[in-house]
């Protein structure tokens, strides 16, 4: 179990709990073996709780990659199997385009969109904040944050509205990249609009900002120049901002924990990961690589950081201790992985592994505190979104709507296979005992029927 000094900013880990567990879940098949352990962790959740650990809560999914900001959720009695016929509460269309991940708070799931010709005000292309209702799908909130002269030149996976909100207490914040940065209220007023980070998305925005104390932390990674900056929650006006050394392009979104007796804003660029001070900005540690268009969100688990560089095609998996300061290229990388390494989708840890499909669709299960191999498996089809685990349960969303439901252990269990219609590049969001599945025109409510 982590300790005070060494854990995600606001967030423990539920795959910490796991410790020895983890083996007995790969072998054990039995569904009650499954609510068991889930139960277990809920209690361990509260215990930590105590400890001025910020809990986490099955009900919500505040930001991207959920309450952990790692891929995890307390959720229990999710379902095994949907389809279009099968355990969906509701399913409703969502206007324009964008590939931001549902996030949920308080009865809420929040998501942006950019709406271009004749669906756009006035012929705009039209940025926005979406709210629905939780309990029934209805759209409660339909907001435009900024407007464009035309539509944004995009890559052809990318949208204008792919950075995913992040939702605290009774604020949305919801990011543009170039374009701009805003908070709304819960009812979906604005109560500030920010563009003060200039710099060139040539493909469009793809970093989600982190959030901590009072900071909204930033990778702002363009094609002219590259930098990582705070913004003040509070009214959009930069904390600080810190130009990277030799950079290029990327689209990650840091991660801030707490190691080596300082909190440290993790950030992947084009060339180089660094860590910064939270309060300050101040460069604390750097890796040096050759490669560029990061996606992935790093981990930090068993003490170690993990980054992952696509290396021109050629990804790479890093694992680094975070107590170095200046270049710890050659000192602090304890193991290194380069077979099946995603480029888009960011690994997940549960207990002792480390999960990642890459984006062809090869599952690889690993020893995350020493790189060694436990399996590879061929799932098919490709892969965008992030996995997510709850209820004893690991979900890889595909981009043609199929999720593949495995067991986590050190044997390859695979539970279920569960077919979608539309394309589905955002990862999934879990809140209650839903799963929430955007695709490429409606969003999903997916829970089992009451018995």
């Amino acid at each position: 179990m982590q300790t005070d000094e060494e854990h995600i900013v606001g967030a423990p880990l539920v795959g910490a709990l796991f410790g020895p567990h983890s083996s007995s879940v790969g072998r054990r098949s039995d569904r009650g073996f499954i609510e068991r352990t889930s139960r277990f962790i809920g209690v361990s959740l509260l215990l930590l709780s105590t400890l001025n650990l910020s809990p986490l809560s099955g009900q919500d999914w505040p930001e991207f990659r959920g309450p952990t900001a790692q891929g995890h959720s307390d959720a229990v009695d999710l379902p095994l199997d949907w389809s279009e016929a099968e355990n969906v509460v509701w399913k409703v269309p969502v206007p324009g385009q964008g590939w931001s991940s549902p996030v949920v708070r308080d009865g809420k799931v929040w998501l942006t969109t950019g709406l271009s010709g004749e669906d756009s005000p006035q012929g705009r292309h039209s940025l926005r904040a979406l709210g629905f209702d939780f309990a029934s799908g209805r759209l409660l909130h339909d907001v435009e944050v900024i407007a464009l002269e035309g539509p944004p030149s995009l890559h052809t996976k990318n949208s204008s509205a792919s950075p995913t909100p992040i939702l605290e207490k009774d604020r949305v914040y919801v990011h543009f990249g170039n374009f701009g940065t805003a908070a709304l209220d819960a009812r979906g007023k604005i109560l500030w609009k920010s563009r003060v980070l200039r710099y060139v998305e040539q493909y469009g925005p793809g970093s989600t900002p982190a959030i901590a104390d009072d900071l909204l932390l930033i990778s702002c990674d363009g094609t002219d120049t590259q930098f990582v900056a705070a913004l003040d929650k509070n009214d959009g006006t930069m904390r600080w901002k810190t130009l990277r050394v030799d950079g290029d392009m990327a689209y990650s979104t840091p991660l801030v924990i707490a190691a080596a007796g300082v909190r440290q804003v993790i950030s992947t660029g084009g060339n180089v990961a660094v860590s910064y001070e939270l309060n300050t900005g101040k460069k604390l540690w750097w890796i040096r690589y050759v490669g560029f268009s990061q996606v992935p969100r790093p981990l930090f688990v068993h003490g170690l950081v993990y980054l992952v560089n696509p290396a021109l095609g050629r990804p790479v998996l890093y694992a680094v201790r975070p107590d170095g300061r200046g270049d710890v290229t050659q000192s602090h990388v304890a193991w290194t992985w380069e077979r099946g390494v995603p480029i888009t989708p960011s690994p997940l840890i549960v207990g002792r592994e480390i999960y990642f499909v890459s984006d062809g669709g090869v599952l690889t299960c690993l020893d995350a505190r020493n790189g060694t191999l436990h399996w590879r498996e061929r799932l098919g089809g490709n892969f965008s979104a992030s996995p997510a685990f709850a209820d004893g349960k690991i979900f890889f969303l595909d981009e043609d709507g199929q999720t593949t439901v495995i067991r986590p252990g050190q044997r390859f269990d695979k539970l279920a296979e569960n077919q979608l219609d539309g394309r589905t590049l955002a990862s999934m969001a879990i809140a209650g005992r839903s799963l929430l599945i955007r695709s490429d025109t409606h969003l999903y409510r997916i829970e089992r029927a009451s018995n």
